[in-house]
């Protein structure tokens, strides 16, 4: 187990001096946008909170927690936070596979591409997607997350953003409940999947559905995916432990200590598979962490998008 304390002040740092957790500029994480063809200009904004672009960096940096956990090299990873900011996290960026950045930015096309079908007056804005500082708050780090939380806050109303549509449980919660509380900004939050509105006969099939923590437990919108697929024919098949009762994939601990993430997901997909049906999740951390044990688990968009 790595110190939480060197953790944390490393991911506080490099939000501080690039407002992102891995400190890879902004340019070099948001390019799913580049090649579509999307309005700047509607009612709801689509805030992505770069956590999908954030998945093949993640995967990345966790194969080295992985390796030197519990070793005496475990200690270096607080010198992490005496990067320069003009170096911070290039290394990582240009490690990462970009097929692996390729398949993260394709979730976000099928998102757009559902939107879309269902005639949300939605728009895009690169400048204005920021990370939300959640990890910050899940580390405990309540001083680092306000401070960030104020800054994306401001940015949104300062640009007159009243609706945001958002793609991801962490960040729902995010702007949902927490900006709120903590810095007083208020917006009218949607999930993606709460705004499908069609219905096809390109559907059929059965999937088990991962409830994310936030989704599941603490936000309560399980019931939403569920009624998406039901209008396009996908029929959910229930595993035991799921909606408010959901088990967690394991995901959240893997920047402390990979091999009890490790140990956990390998619980929930053990659960999941006794359905016999295809694995879906619904959340960046939770598709990346449970792919770890070689199951086949496809991200909740593409199956809605097939049905576009």
């Amino acid at each position: 187990m790595y110190s939480p304390r060197d953790i944390i002040e490393v991911i506080a740092g490099n939000v501080r001096k690039t407002r992102s957790p891995f400190a890879i500029p902004r340019s070099m994480v948001n390019t799913w946008w580049k090649k579509e063809t999307l309005r700047s200009e509607g009612d709801a904004l689509l805030f992505t909170g770069l956590m999908y672009q954030f998945i093949p960096y993640i995967e990345k940096s966790t194969s080295y927690l992985e390796k030197y956990e519990d070793t005496k090299l475990a200690s270096l990873v607080r010198f992490a936070k005496y990067q320069p900011k003009r170096l911070s996290g290039i290394g990582l960026a240009l490690m990462t596979p970009g097929e692996k950045k390729k398949q993260a930015n394709e979730i976000l096309r099928n998102i757009a591409k559902v939107l879309t079908r269902s005639d949300v007056d939605f728009y895009y804005k690169p400048k204005l997607d920021f990370y939300s500082g959640i990890l910050l708050y899940d580390l405990g780090d309540q001083e680092s997350f306000v401070e960030h939380a104020k800054f994306v806050s401001g940015k949104l109303k300062r640009a007159g953003v009243k609706k945001i549509i958002t793609v991801d449980p962490h960040t729902t919660y995010a702007l949902k409940v927490l900006y709120p509380k903590y810095t007083g900004e208020s917006f009218e939050v949607k999930a993606y999947f709460e705004l499908v509105n069609f219905s096809s006969s390109n559907g059929g099939g059965q999937v088990t559905l991962h409830d994310p923590c936030f989704y599941g437990r603490y936000l309560e919108l399980s019931d939403a995916p569920r009624r998406a697929l039901e209008k396009l024919g996908v029929k959910c098949v229930e595993v035991r432990n799921s909606g408010t009762f959901t088990n967690c994939c394991g995901g959240p601990a893997e920047s402390i200590s990979p091999s009890l993430s490790k140990e956990v997901m390998e619980r929930r997909v053990e659960e999941l598979r006794t359905t016999g049906a295809p694995i879906v999740a619904m959340c960046p951390i939770c598709l990346g962490n449970l792919r770890k044990s070689g199951a086949e688990v496809e991200d909740l968009s593409a199956v809605i998008a097939r049905c576009a």
